[in-house]
């Protein structure tokens, strides 16, 4: 069955990206290679980021930001057409320093940021410790301040997952979970994808794989130089509501209880569980938040990341295969809402490299001027 996209990946990335395609009235083929697959998608926070994100890249900066001023929109959207509430809520973000030199470590970044064009109103800023306790009375006293941005958010990433397949479903994509990619190459006019359970055709095709696009990325003339990442994350008992804002690395969910992460290991494609990284997330978090030390743990896991070198995201539509793209990222959740509602349309378009130009792979290979 021949289709005007195949989307390779059925994770938060190629979901939105399906969603946002059908919105247009095109026809898609959605590619899944099962649950065996690395999904980033099942391991995460689940924040809707903007503070932090691109120190050394305005464009993402401002993506940050676009795609947090849309996730309303996108989260009453899924609300009305799937019946799903996927929990988004944009309180304002806190990042918890528990000493002087993360302090000024995120005060430099702001510095920094601020000298980027565009970045100024994502209203990121410091606020020292006593301000963080009247923000947030059960932060402890060894927390000296705190980097505060009112646009940072928090969203179920699972049952946005759920929604976002619901409604691609409802909507005539073509989903094939069990497909994994063997291999891509020119059809007349498009692509065909070879999967475990046979050949699909299509006229373009997008890369959605996460960390498997570095291998795919070899059969469309696309250089996709991802790695993964692997974090881990622990879970309390559920508890009354601790917290009235989001912060950053202690996650209070909908349903009560706590996840405390995060980690960042280079380990390949191992996903083993780390006691000792596990043991520092605790410390950390009960450092920060000392009434956490009376709570049950009740489960933990690790999952990886899809990290660029630069830890930016990669768009590109390939010069030697037209119609194939890439679109990764290790903020699926965060860009969610942009690559649903802005993104995709711009795979339509003619000008998709330049309107991403920024996020190419080409800027790993940039000469240093001597």
């Amino acid at each position: 069955m021949s289709s005007d996209f195949i989307v390779i990946g059925g994770g938060l990335v190629g979901a939105a990206v399906s969603y946002g395609l059908r919105r247009t009235g095109v026809s898609v083929i959605m590619l899944d290679e099962g649950d065996t697959a690395f999904r980033a998608s099942r391991g995460n926070f689940g924040l809707v980021w903007v503070q932090s994100k691109g120190d050394g890249m305005h464009e993402y900066a401002a993506w940050s930001k676009k795609s947090s001023d849309l996730w309303p929109e996108l989260a009453s959207s899924l609300k009305e057409e799937t019946g799903i509430d996927v929990g988004h809520h944009r309180p304002g973000g806190l990042e918890l320093c528990l000493d002087e030199d993360e302090f000024r470590e995120f005060e430099n970044s702001i510095a920094r940021m601020h000298n980027q064009p565009d970045v100024g109103e994502n209203g990121r800023r410091m606020i020292d410790g006593d301000e963080v306790r009247k923000l947030e009375p059960h932060v402890g006293p060894e927390v000296v301040g705190a980097s505060y941005c009112p646009h940072d958010g928090v969203v179920n990433p699972l049952l946005t997952l759920r929604a976002l397949h619901r409604q691609c479903k409802k909507t005539g994509v073509d989903y094939r979970p069990e497909h994994k990619t063997l291999s891509i190459g020119p059809d007349m006019d498009g692509f065909k994808v070879n999967t475990t359970k046979g050949s699909i055709t299509g006229h373009r095709v997008i890369l959605a794989a996460g960390n498997g696009n570095r291998e795919l990325g070899q059969f469309v003339g696309l250089d996709i130089p991802v790695s993964p990442q692997r974090g881990h994350i622990v879970v309390t008992e559920r508890v009354e509501p601790l917290f009235s804002h989001v912060l950053g690395q202690i996650r209070q969910t909908d349903e009560g209880t706590v996840m405390l992460g995060a980690t960042a290991e280079d380990v390949g494609f191992d996903t083993s569980f780390n006691f000792d990284m596990a043991a520092k997330i605790v410390d950390r978090a009960i450092r920060k938040v000392p009434s956490l030390k009376t709570l049950k743990l009740i489960r933990s896991w690790s999952a990886l990341r899809i990290m660029s070198p630069d830890g930016f995201p990669i768009y590109e539509e390939s010069s030697e295969f037209p119609g194939a793209f890439v679109v990764t990222c290790h903020s699926g959740v965060t860009l969610a809402a942009a690559h649903a509602l802005k993104l995709a349309p711009q795979l339509l378009e003619k000008t998709f490299n330049t309107s991403f130009a920024a996020f190419s792979p080409r800027r790993f290979n940039v000469q240093p001027i001597t």
